[in-house]
């Protein structure tokens, strides 16, 4: 990969990253690969030639390696460098999915295509694989952090050990080379290990209670919008209950008295009486 993919790689997820997942990106790529790329694989480049051991045995510096450091601290490193930045891939492949289908639909429907999701917001599958890549990421961390202390107590390496496995004659006295650059660059790996740890963290109870925010806020506002409505309806029935009505109007049925007599209008009125009197007339005649 160029520098330019890089770059794109890096860009894609900035785009749908919070302020914790930017400082993580920048602590994982300057604190810790350059460091590693720069100066921790020196420091432990020949480390196996430096093991050195007041016997001429052969194997015997050998078998005491083995036995202090059995996994090397530039291959852990390297290791648990691969696995912490593997979930931003996922993400990466995620959102070049998404995008794909959004061209493919786009093309298929024209400009009639609303997207479901806005543009560089992570909702729907994608929350969910952002939020898994955190785990996974501080998961990882906090695992390669249980294997150094496992591994190599208190995260420290001692300037002299003693060794008496086979094949050396006794117990021999084995010297570790440059023991306290080592120790410091264990403890600065350490330190950043912690702090990407809780930055994923951070990121990822921050995401969850964003949407729980999210959440209740709909729920709130669909309760105050059917509420309103149930308020509305309650006061159209009541301003047209039985009680407030015209005592003559029940329910569409008019109620008249005996004297009651049908109004009408004054132009049909006035053509009847016109032709009664014309009638009259000509009887008359």
């Amino acid at each position: 990969m160029n520098w330019s993919g890089l770059e794109d790689l890096l860009g894609g997820v900035n785009k749908y990253s919070t302020a914790f997942g930017r400082i993580w990106l920048s602590v994982v790529f300057i604190f810790r690969l350059l460091v590693y790329l720069v100066a921790a694989e020196k420091v432990w480049g020949d480390d196996n030639k430096d093991f050195d051991c007041n016997t001429e045995q052969p194997g015997c510096p050998n078998v005491c390696y083995d036995l202090y450091f059995p996994i090397s601290h530039i291959r852990l490193w390297a290791l648990q460098l691969i696995l912490v930045t593997c979930p931003s891939l996922l993400v990466v492949m995620h959102v070049a999915y998404r995008q794909a289908k959004l061209k493919k639909r786009l093309q298929k429907s024209g400009n009639h295509f609303r997207p479901r999701y806005p543009p560089g917001k992570k909702r729907g599958g994608l929350w969910w694989t952002y939020l898994f890549s955190l785990l996974f990421k501080a998961t990882v961390d906090i695992v390669f952090l249980f294997i150094f202390y496992h591994v190599y107590p208190n995260y420290k390496l001692p300037t002299l050990v003693k060794c008496s496995l086979s094949p050396c004659p006794n117990l021999v006295d084995c010297y570790i080379a440059r023991p306290t650059e080592k120790n410091i660059f264990t403890l600065f790996m350490i330190i950043t290990a912690c702090v990407c740890v809780l930055l994923s963290l951070l990121e990822a109870f921050y995401l969850i209670g964003k949407r729980c925010k999210e959440s209740l806020q709909n729920q709130s506002e669909s309760h105050s919008r059917e509420s309103g409505e149930v308020h509305f309806l309650k006061r159209d029935n009541c301003s047209m209950s039985p009680s407030k009505q015209d005592p003559t109007e029940i329910e569409g049925q008019i109620f008249h008295g005996s004297d009651y007599k049908p109004v009408t209008s004054p132009l049909i009125n006035g053509f009847l009486i016109k032709r009664t009197w014309k009638r009259k007339i000509k009887l008359k005649i």
